[in-house]
């Protein structure tokens, strides 16, 4: 597998022309990228190891050396249709299953030994709010996307799901949805006619999403009343929207993929040039 060598080059702030209330851009730049062909929907990371999420595969590589190490591949027609984001955490794989884009649309999670990519638990959670997308762990608790979409597919005349009911929610103990939210119609029209892909707690203790195909990551803060999600601020990142993982053996720099070219990326985040905060 081939590193990219790549001088550190900065991704520049928003331009003035940008609208008065448009939101402030983090300032962010490209330190690593790599060849990787299972880049296609989203990624897991730990100490020693980014893990690379395709529909059925998920790949296990060395994140200094961009080196695969072990991969995991689900039947072609098996019970594992739609893999999205993944997190590591006590040494299990959680990643966002759904069955896009069939209908009607169903979820679960599915979970893996991390140091062996055995297939090794899974939670149903049925027809809810759309297909999950993401998944993370923060403050004690379970986090995702239902997403939804406007997306028409040749066997229908409506909308997937219309990317209005996206909703990020906060699981219960027993996977049961305990607090959702909705997205603000500005973030929506970002993402056309998909929605939220990838969703990711950073180490300021903001929430971070990202949508189906912008080269962005958006910092949101929860709403003081109602149940609308607040965008706070913007980071660029060489990337093509899809999962993103913050590494927290690191800190400030989060990981995602380019998937038109089978990339994964490392964007290193200047958090100390916005204030906001959850």
């Amino acid at each position: 597998m081939t590193f990219r060598s790549l001088a550190l080059v900065a991704i520049v702030a928003a331009s003035p022309a940008l609208a008065e209330d448009a939101p402030p851009t983090i300032a962010s730049e490209t330190i690593k990228s790599f060849d990787v062909p299972e880049a296609n929907q989203g990624i897991g990371i730990d100490d020693k190891y980014f893990y690379a999420i395709n529909n059925r595969t998920i790949a296990k590589y060395d994140k200094e050396t961009g080196e695969r190490v072990a991969i995991w591949e689900g039947p072609k027609g098996g019970e594992i249709k739609h893999l999205d984001s993944a997190v590591l955490v006590d040494g299990k794989l959680y990643a966002a299953h759904s069955n896009y884009p069939e209908w009607p649309m169903t979820s679960s999670v599915e979970i893996w030994d991390a140091a062996t990519l055995e297939h090794i638990g899974t939670h149903s959670l049925g027809i809810d709010r759309g297909s999950l997308t993401w998944l993370d762990f923060y403050d004690g608790s379970w986090w995702g996307t239902f997403a939804n979409y406007n997306r028409v597919f040749d066997r229908s005349t409506i909308a997937y799901g219309n990317k209005y009911a996206t909703q990020l929610v906060r699981f219960d103990d027993n996977w049961q949805v305990a607090e959702a939210w909705i997205l603000p119609d500005a973030l929506l029209e970002k993402f056309d006619a998909m929605s939220n892909s990838g969703g990711s707690w950073g180490p300021d203790g903001n929430l971070y999403l990202s949508g189906h195909d912008p080269a962005e990551i958006y910092q949101m803060a929860f709403p003081k009343a109602g149940s609308v999600m607040q965008w706070t601020a913007t980071v660029p990142a060489d990337i093509a929207g899809q999962g993103i993982a913050w590494d927290r053996s690191v800190g400030n720099v989060v990981y995602g993929i380019v998937r038109p070219e089978r990339r994964v990326t490392a964007t290193r985040v200047d958090l100390s040039t916005q204030a906001a905060s959850q």
